[in-house]
């Protein structure tokens, strides 16, 4: 008979539903694979820049999106968190009025350029001491951060001994801890040993989101055959690297890090500049993540393996959020399991499975 775990309903907080017609796909693949709730990106076209009030031509805000997102399904989520993009509009003001009408639970951090859709991010050193933070800090608004250093290239942006994210974690972070040492953090989709370990040693107050795709692979997966359907930012990266994400994740009794998938659905994924980034795994998420820690040598079927599991998928990111574990619950069963490319209005979407050829051998149950 077949192994099948019962677990809380999960949160997937960080996740792609991107804008069009396309969402409702979206977000119907999250519901299939037992979501109970997500933090759902601000990188639309205009972003997510404003918190309330019309959209205009260059911003959207967190209350037109919101109602797009629950239009399209996400109103049988439990929990749905759009965080405010920061930009250069972005004020202590909007901070403080945002919090104060309960919109308003989280601001993300891109680094100029540093992935889809960041041209609207601001380099983090003109953050770093200033009023949106110290607005931010006052009124318990969490920041969501892409970690990767601004403006690096070549070697500085990715090298065995360095990269743009091992270079923030240990140039910028300290110094955000240091000015704002109340600020609640999330590092977001995490993927190198450096971050892993500053997130371990670092106060309660921040945690950090890891990915099926970092737990699963390295860059050498990646760069054989030209696997473009895995290329992500930041990129998966090397042996040691996924090491230290995995032994965090399956570390017994730990609350600090859960799960953020940063499911990035593309209709055109290779273009003409290169490859779009990002990893779909809508549908299959809760499956890769329970490979991943098997791989990382935890039994699941084991009280001790199981009970891992769940803390990293159901209980730690509710947590960090303050709110409650989902009442309902889902299955995972042992058995093979395949996901078929997702046909869509705009496009194919191809999930992260199917590009790499993998066959699961776990399934919702």
């Amino acid at each position: 008979m077949a192994t099948t775990l019962t677990l809380p309903k999960w949160y997937d907080l960080h996740t792609h539903f991107r804008q069009g017609a396309n969402v409702r796909h979206y977000i119907a693949d999250h519901l299939a694979m037992g979501c109970a709730g997500a933090l759902a990106m601000p990188n639309t076209q205009p972003p997510v820049a404003l918190v309330t009030g019309p959209d205009t031509a260059s911003a959207w805000s967190i209350e037109s999106y919101r109602d797009i997102l629950l239009q399209a399904g996400a109103d049988t989520f439990d929990q749905l968190i759009v965080p405010l993009y920061l930009t250069r509009d972005t004020t202590p003001r909007m901070i403080e009025q945002g919090a104060s009408s309960g919109l308003l639970r989280a601001c993300k951090y891109y680094p100029p350029h540093g992935t889809t859709n960041s041209e609207h991010g601001v380099p983090m050193d003109e953050w770093i001491g200033g009023d949106v933070f110290k607005a931010m800090e006052a009124h318990g608004i969490v920041l969501c951060i892409h970690g990767e250093q601004h403006a690096l290239s070549g070697s500085n942006y990715f090298d065995e001994n360095q990269t743009a994210e091992s270079t923030f974690y240990t140039r910028s972070l300290p110094r955000i801890l240091d000015a704002h040492p109340d600020l609640k953090i999330v590092c977001e989709h995490i993927t190198t040993k450096t971050a892993a370990d500053f997130v371990s040693s670092a106060p309660d107050h921040v945690g950090a989101t890891i990915t099926p795709q970092h737990l699963l692979y390295t860059v050498g997966h990646l760069i054989q055959g030209l696997k473009y359907h895995l290329y992500c930012l930041p990129v998966v990266k090397f042996e040691k690297d996924r090491d230290a994400l995995r032994s965090a994740v399956s570390n017994a009794g730990q609350s600090k890090f859960f799960a953020g998938t940063d499911s990035a659905p593309h209709t055109n994924k290779a273009t003409e500049c290169g490859c779009a980034a990002g990893c779909y795994t809508g549908g299959c998420a809760p499956q890769l993540y329970a490979m991943a820690l098997e791989e990382a040598g935890l039994d699941l079927e084991s009280e001790t393996g199981r009970k891992a599991f769940e803390s990293f998928l159901c209980t730690n990111g509710p947590a960090f959020y303050g709110f409650p574990t989902s009442a309902e619950s889902f299955a995972l069963m042992r058995e093979p399991s395949t996901t078929a490319v997702l046909k869509t209005e705009e496009g194919p979407v191809t999930p992260l499975p199917s590009g790499m050829g993998l066959e699961m051998h776990w399934a919702i149950a």
